[in-house]
């Protein structure tokens, strides 16, 4: 790995091809690329989130969420490659139990915000969903590892309850939807 990555500006991409893990190349705009890079945007606001005062527990979480993001990305780099798996799913489902425990249930919609990382949570939120569903493109036409589009399906739902987690560690209220009706 030391010498793998010495030459960014490789040059190959100029004609709008890019390489996959397994040396073939295909379009910069196919729906391959898109669930990366979508994939690599999420890992990427995770990290920006990551920069606010968060509990211990939390980043230690978002961290390993990052790493299985990493894991997503390489396998959706490499076609047949199967890297993400049921027990990254499963301590996904346990950490979302573990934190909605600590939340009153909702009554009302929530609009994103409250905390700057509350925010950030939210962004990470849609961009996660956004992911998800180039994940679902792309499973039409080619073979998707069914728990990728799992994994995010159940990390968009962890960054909502960790964006009230967030608020709620902050001492700052959710802000709650008002309908137009009320809004008159």
């Amino acid at each position: 790995m030391a010498n793998r990555l010495s030459i960014i500006a490789t040059r190959t991409g100029d004609d709008g091809t890019t390489g996959l893990g397994d040396g073939s190349r295909i379009p910069k705009d196919a729906l391959r690329i898109a669930a990366l890079g979508d994939v690599d945007e999420l890992n990427s606001v995770l990290g920006v989130l990551l920069t606010e005062p968060l509990q211990p527990g939390i980043t230690a979480d978002l961290t390993a969420i990052q790493n299985d993001l990493f894991d997503m990305g390489a396998e959706l780099c490499i076609p047949g490659h199967t890297a993400v798996t049921e027990d990254q799913i499963a301590r996904l489902d346990a950490r979302l139990a573990h934190y909605n425990a600590t939340l009153p249930p909702l009554r009302e919609f929530i609009l994103p915000g409250g905390t700057r990382g509350a925010a950030q949570a939210h962004v990470a939120r849609t961009v996660c969903r956004r992911a998800e569903r180039a994940v679902v493109a792309l499973a039409r036409s080619e073979n998707v590892n069914p728990p990728v589009r799992q994994y995010l399906n159940r990390l968009s739902d962890l960054l909502f309850v960790l964006a009230r987690c967030i608020n709620q560690q902050m001492g700052q209220k959710d802000t709650f939807w008002t309908g137009a009706q009320a809004r008159k």
